[in-house]
């Protein structure tokens, strides 16, 4: 679809519709990214429990170089989704090359930075000798590679902001397919392939990353045409430090939810190893059962953005409001499934019994609150997209630092574990009042502010 027919539909087709058609092609792009992950995680095991360890230790590390690449395609899209809204598509085009020079130049430098202390970094994550070697022979590769990742997350971003999201899912659905053909080859041998171990995994991710990085690259320059040097007068710096302004700021809130996670884990770890295991299954549920969310995420942004620089805020509010109410009657079926299935999914992620009862409980809690959690994750993607990342930054750490951590700890000493989740769930709640009437006010403003320069 070409830069004009995305335009015309985001701008003045059917909202409902166009936000459908956006988001559900990205809901199957995201299945096949979490699978990416489940099978190297699932051939690795195959090699022992030091390898699997060692791979666990380098997930921090990693997520902060992807949690960097989030943050820059967030600022990617919300730039030039507004560019184009304002129907500047040859700014949209050169802030779309600024954008994928950036993110390679930025991952590059801390890739080499990681590169070269692998030992000191992940001694103070308290990796020890015995899978130092593993850690070397993933990470290595892994650290060299980092920029063929980088750059079709950054290339989708453009793709997204122009409101294809089809084919960004294609590629990484592509990506994921790749690395799993090439995962047990590289890392078990096969015929004249020697096995590489933990390094074959590190080896076949970089190969489908530099697959895809072929293939945005053809989309972006020949087929869809959304790249030029040509900056006609405009500052490749003033380029940058808008990706910057907006990219810094979403990398930062990314990177809070792993840290929040981290001090509710050791909350509780108090309650005993079953708590954890539960809380662990509970984690996985709630990544799963939060997928529209997140896929609605990433497909309002452009739309928001697209129509703030046309300034058609009522379709940002109606866009922005329709999004709401969906999410909240969705994850309201989604939690009544979870309820009638805990029997089922607390037997299938566990064998003992405390542990089952546990999972039990989380699911009956927790999981009420993920449609207030997203009317929290579509705010701050919202504020992100109207170049309001500050907002979105603050939105971030009231709710992570001012509800749901403390609010969960308050509840965990009223009513143990079942205090814990519902305080958490209490915590959205309040967080999600909050996000929705700060962003409706927001949005007015902004509204009244372009009024006031049209009467000018």
């Amino acid at each position: 679809m070409t830069i004009q027919a995305n335009y015309s539909k985001i701008l003045h087709g059917d909202i409902a519709n166009t936000l459908k058609d956006m988001t559900i092609p990205m809901i199957f792009g995201m299945i096949t990214l979490m699978m990416f992950n489940l099978v190297d995680t699932f051939f690795i095991s195959m090699l022992g429990t030091e390898p699997l360890a060692a791979i666990s230790f380098t997930f921090p590390v990693t997520f902060t170089v992807i949690s960097l690449a989030i943050g820059l395609g967030i600022g990617t899209s919300a730039v030039i989704a507004k560019a184009l809204g304002s129907a500047n598509l040859d700014e949209a085009r050169f802030d779309a090359t600024v954008a994928l020079l950036l993110s390679a130049v930025l991952v590059f430098i801390l890739s080499f930075v990681g590169f070269l202390l692998i030992d000191p970094i992940f001694s103070l994550l308290g990796a020890g000798k015995a899978v130092m070697p593993f850690i070397h022979d993933y990470m290595e590769v892994w650290f060299l590679g980092s920029v063929f990742l980088i750059m079709p997350m950054i290339g989708n971003s453009v793709l997204r902001a122009n409101g294809d999201t089809k084919t960004p899912s294609i590629v990484m659905g592509g990506a994921g397919v790749i690395n799993a053909i090439l995962d047990p080859i590289l890392i078990f041998g096969f015929g004249p392939i020697d096995a590489m171990g933990v390094q074959g995994a590190a080896v076949a991710s970089v190969i489908s990353w530099t697959v895809a990085v072929g293939i945005i690259f053809h989309l972006l320059i020949f087929k869809k045409q959304l790249l030029s040097l040509n900056s006609n007068g405009r500052s490749l710096n003033l380029a940058a430090r808008k990706i910057l302004k907006i990219g810094v700021p979403a990398a930062g809130a990314n990177m809070l939810t792993p840290i929040a996670m981290a001090v509710m884990t050791a909350i509780i770890a108090g309650y005993g190893p079953a708590a954890v295991a539960a809380f662990g299954v509970g984690s996985r549920i709630e990544s799963i059962a939060s997928l529209v969310i997140l896929a609605l995420s990433m497909t309002l942004p452009p739309f928001i953005s697209q129509n703030f620089g046309a300034n058609r805020f009522d379709r940002v509010l109606d866009a922005y409001t329709l999004a709401i109410k969906f999410v909240l009657g969705w994850q309201l079926f989604i939690y009544l499934v979870l309820v009638v299935s805990s029997y089922w999914i607390s037997h299938t992620f566990a064998t003992e019994e405390k542990v089952q009862q546990i999972i039990v409980l989380f699911i009956m809690t927790l999981p009420l609150s993920y449609g207030l959690q997203g009317v929290i994750i579509l705010s701050n993607s919202s504020f992100n997209a109207l170049h309001k990342p500050m907002n979105a930054l603050f939105l971030s750490i009231v709710r992570l630092f001012v509800f749901y951590v403390p609010f969960g700890i308050v509840g965990s000493y009223i009513a143990d574990l079942k205090g814990l989740f519902i305080g958490a769930a209490i915590g959205n709640l309040f967080t999600a009042i909050i996000a929705f009437v700060w962003f409706m006010k927001t949005v007015h403003k902004l509204k009244d502010v372009a009024q006031s320069e049209d009467k000018v």
